[in-house]
């Protein structure tokens, strides 16, 4: 990795491990925040590609990668994992910076947008978690689909994919439980295989696991799927029950910073009938005792980040959205030139 170190920051909430690379005195600062099960690492291609005036970090999230192991507080949505970068920027003694999320990062840059918004000069989503959080939510304001949010958060989630990382498994004995067969499934287009996939499956298997890490505690239900979130945890706080005010506060900040909106055509992960979904899994006959379409629908994921932004628009902001065709869950893995010129472009017209 040429330039491009392994750093740790001691901060006022945790250490936080990064990978860094310096930029030319003067040049603006891109930090890079990963997704759900995976790491800085899956920065690293991308981190190559990107000019070399930049000044670069990637850090690993709580929970994730070589940070400090400490709990997630789900109740509080993405603002544990917010307020960490937050912490980690004042170490690093940057003010503004842009910032680039990937599907739960983008949660994270949410989290920034809607509390941090002066200190950020551009927000970059790529393929982003809905504003409204991963499932149990309907038509494009996000209704709750059942009041106690069931079908949401760590107990929806695949216990045996969360067994197999803890057991370091690098196998493709199941193809919706091994590591490596979920990533090459889900992360990517299939026939896209990335030349250092064991590299990522390192990044991968670096998460932390337990009932209170990932996936996270749950707590049974009477609603369809008779679980609901419990309060630890990453896919806890990506349930809508502790995301209620996001969208709202996002599309009210007075500091509006212009966001790009990316992502890949043929994502299995987010999107309107995503395969992660309890009520797209449920419409398939996966999940037994689906209430139906009218009582659980499959989250419009796509079309509600697209009407979140469309009123951060309305209400003075500006953003772009680029669909990279015959691309998945990630995009700058997968086409890294091409999304690198799409995201430059963006950073060229805000520097303009």
């Amino acid at each position: 990795m040429i330039g491009i170190k392994s750093t740790y920051h001691q901060t006022k909430r945790l250490k936080i491990h990064a990978l860094e690379r310096l930029g030319e005195k003067g040049g603006d600062v891109i930090l890079l925040i990963h997704g759900n099960g995976s790491s800085s690492i899956f920065w690293k291609g991308l981190m190559e590609w990107i000019p070399k005036r930049f000044h670069l970090v990637a850090p690993d999230l709580r929970g994730y990668g070589k940070t400090q192991d400490k709990l997630i507080d789900a109740t509080r949505g993405f603002m544990d994992q917010t307020e960490d970068i937050i912490g980690l920027v004042d170490e690093l003694d940057i003010d503004q910076f842009h910032v680039v999320g990937h599907s739960m990062g983008g949660g994270v840059v949410y989290g920034l947008l809607a509390n941090y918004s002066e200190r950020i000069i551009s927000a970059t989503l790529v393929n982003p978690v809905s504003p409204y959080g991963f499932g149990g939510t309907k038509g494009d304001i996000g209704e709750p689909v059942m009041e106690d949010f069931a079908g949401t958060g760590a107990g929806v989630a695949n216990p045996e994919f969360a067994k197999r990382i803890k057991l370091q498994d690098r196998t493709e004995d199941d193809p919706n439980a091994s590591p490596r067969s979920v990533m090459n499934n889900f992360y990517w287009n299939p026939q896209f295989c990335p030349e250092n996939e064991n590299e990522l499956l390192d990044g991968l298997l670096e998460m932390k696991i337990g009932d209170q890490k990932y996936p996270g505690d749950s707590v049974s239900s009477e609603n369809w799927p008779f679980v609901a979130p419990g309060k630890f945890g990453p896919v806890n706080a990506s349930s809508p029950k502790y995301l209620r005010g996001l969208a709202k506060n996002i599309i009210e900040t007075k500091v509006k910073p212009p966001i790009l909106w990316i992502r890949g055509s043929d994502d299995k992960i987010v999107s309107d009938h995503s395969q992660f979904d309890m009520g797209t899994l449920g419409r398939s006959g996966l999940i037994p005792g689906y209430p139906g379409r009218d009582k659980f629908p499959p989250q419009p994921m796509v079309t509600q980040t697209r009407a979140v932004l469309d009123k951060y628009e309305r209400k003075g902001g500006k953003y772009t959205e680029v669909v990279m065709k015959d691309t998945g869950h990630s995009p700058f893995i997968e086409k890294p030139e091409k999304f690198l010129k799409h995201f430059m472009d963006h950073l060229e017209k805000v520097k303009s």
